[in-house]
């Protein structure tokens, strides 16, 4: 019997030093991981596995390789094993789409200083590779892009030197001057410039130089090594606002009504363009001057796009924002052009597009489904935490699976418990009766956003609502209920009502009954009735953008914190999607059809 004990005391140990030597071992191995052959990416909210792979330009299948049960689910918080793209020697780019990058996660008390030692790469290089990167950004965990075709540069130069018998390659420290490297070399600056054609502008820190070979190779001036606190410094480094006197606007529209198909697409465009102009007048009236070019891109076929950039170049270079483009081939053309040439690029309508994952230039107002989802989830989540929940399943069409998902599994990592209910006509007044609490308010959310959906159960539920209240009844629901109000308003306010959406407008609202008399005055008609409303997205659009140039230059996104606009329809805010891609909206509104019958509109952000 004791030889038994001791036999299974010691297969426990040998177990536990196992298990131990495994666990080191592993994180032994992440430790090493970085800059090999794989990275880390800690998922945030909104990304997708799909999106995940189109920021770092690798396969959805390896990541799901790498990566056990991601392709069922990942959520924010997550630790994703990345494949590092391996990178060729090459010569130095021509063009942003020749650079070549790898990945490098920020590890615990890493410094700017420690990570450009590690990869041999400048400070100022590694922030140009990443416009979004600062001290805030600059965090464990986050991702950055090191630009290898710098490293490459080098390479190559020594490779050329050891061709070039009578030259040597010189990279140009702080501080140097012409006069300093002339005399290290035994040379003239007059050598230096014909050797040199890009000296005419001045020397420039981090230049590399071609030098004629005059001294012995032991005797060249060895590198100045850069200086940590300098280097580290560059994260707090205050961006200069760049004004103008008059914002410069460009608008390409597909504004030949003649050729698009749709008579509503007419309408939505032209009533955009008008609520564009009628931001123009309100901020003229403000002392605010802005000069709108209005350009014609056609309405699918990207030619016309490709052409106008062709011929109307040198104009549009010295805009300083574009607004527009409608299909994905026209946004393509336009994002490339905006940021060859530097320009901030608004994307007005489409949520859909994946040029902003890697373009720093380009801000994406409508939100892209998977983040607008978990950000209503997350709203969701924090209003009803204490609720009794019931997500109804009326069998109807427009299910939405998708968004009912991810606000489960927000609930589920809170702990927050839910349940699940099938509408059975003949009984779903006991049914949802047997369902309720009342001990905790009540929750319910239909599955389906259809009108039909909301009919089967509302009459019933109000019912309840106004006889039993000690059930405590609310409902949940989605942006499209906002065109229900003719059949459903009354309901909506007695169920105490909860809806998400990127679009509301309160037609009770000074601001927004202001905006209907101009629009009426300057065109003498009123704005489609429809969701949402074209003109005024387009009226605030123009606002916040004009006033953002404006008030904060034509680098505005550095002061994105500080932008104040009251919006009438279309909340804004903006969040780079990583440390080198460009902007997207994700605020939300929650809107609130309270009993005493009026409506509140919640921002969150």
């Amino acid at each position: 019997m004791k030889r038994i004990t001791l036999l299974a005391i010691l297969w426990v140990f040998c177990l536990i030093t196992i298990n131990t030597y495994a666990q080191n071992n592993q994180s032994t191995m992440n430790n090493n991981a970085q800059g090999g052959d794989i990275f880390y990416h800690t998922v945030e909210r909104g990304q997708t596995v799909y999106s995940i792979a189109k920021i770092y330009d690798v396969k959805v299948s390896d990541i799901y390789r790498l990566n056990i049960g991601s392709d069922e689910a990942i959520k924010a918080g997550d630790k994703l094993k990345i494949p590092q793209k391996s990178v060729a020697v090459k010569s130095i780019p021509k063009t942003d789409k020749e650079k070549d990058y790898i990945y490098h996660t920020i590890q615990t008390k890493e410094t700017l200083y420690g990570v450009s030692k590690k990869y041999g790469v400048n400070g100022e290089d590694i922030i140009e590779a990443n416009p979004g990167l600062s001290h805030e950004t600059f965090s464990i965990g986050k991702t950055i892009r090191i630009p290898t075709y710098i490293k490459q540069k080098q390479i190559a130069e020594i490779v050329e030197n050891k061709k070039r018998a009578k030259e040597v390659y010189y990279t140009v420290p702080t501080g140097e001057t012409m006069y300093n490297i002339c005399r290290k070399f035994k040379t003239s600056e007059k050598e230096l410039l014909k050797l040199n054609p890009e000296l005419a502008g001045g020397l420039r820190t981090s230049m590399t130089l071609r030098i004629p070979l005059r001294i012995n190779e032991k005797d060249l001036p060895k590198e100045i090594e850069p200086d940590a606190g300098e280097v580290n410094a560059m994260l707090n480094a205050e961006k200069e606002i760049k004004r103008v006197n008059a914002a410069k606007i460009a608008l390409l529209l597909p504004y030949d009504t003649e050729n698009i198909k749709s008579t509503d697409a007419k309408k939505r465009i032209t009533e955009y363009y008008e609520g564009m102009l009628l931001a123009v007048d309100t901020l003229r009236k403000q002392g605010y001057s802005t000069e709108l070019f209005v350009y014609d891109i056609g309405e699918e076929n990207p030619s016309k796009t490709k052409k106008l950039l062709q011929e109307k170049n040198e104009e549009l270079k010295n805009v300083n924002l574009i607004i527009g483009g409608v299909s994905a081939e026209q946004i393509k053309l336009v994002a490339d052009f905006a940021k060859q040439n530097q320009i901030k690029y608004v994307i007005p309508f489409t949520s859909k597009n994946d040029e902003v994952l890697d373009n720093a230039y380009i801000f994406q107002v409508n939100t892209p489904p998977a983040y607008l989802y978990a950000n209503a989830a997350y709203a969701g989540a924090n209003l009803f935490a204490k609720h009794h929940i019931i997500f109804l399943d009326t069998k109807d069409k427009d299910d939405q699976a998708d968004f009912i998902k991810e606000f489960k599994q927000e609930l589920q990592d809170r702990n927050i418990s839910y349940i699940d209910a099938v509408y059975d006509a003949g009984a779903f007044d006991a049914n949802i009766r047997s369902l309720l609490s009342t001990s905790k308010p009540n929750m319910i959310m239909p599955v389906s956003q259809s009108l039909e959906a909301l009919t089967k159960i509302k009459t019933v539920l109000r019912t309840i609502a106004e006889t039993k209240q000690e059930y405590n009844l609310t409902l949940f629901g989605y942006p499209v209920w906002q065109t229900y109000l003719k059949e459903c308003l009354d309901d909506f306010h007695a169920l105490d009502t909860y809806i998400y959406s990127l679009f509301y407008a309160d037609n009770t609202n000074p601001s927004v009954k202001m905006f209907y008399d101009n629009y009426k005055n300057w065109y003498s008609k009123s704005p489609m009735p429809i969701f949402p409303k074209y003109a005024m997205l387009g009226f605030d659009t123009g606002m916040f953008f004009f006033n953002a140039i404006q008030n904060y230059g034509v680098n505005f996104e550095n002061k994105l914190s500080e932008i104040r606009y009251k919006s009438i329809q279309t909340g804004f805010h903006f969040k780079r999607v990583n440390n080198w891609g460009g902007f997207i909206n994700t605020n939300i509104y929650i809107i609130h059809y309270n009993k005493d019958f009026t409506i509140t509109r919640s921002d969150f952000k």
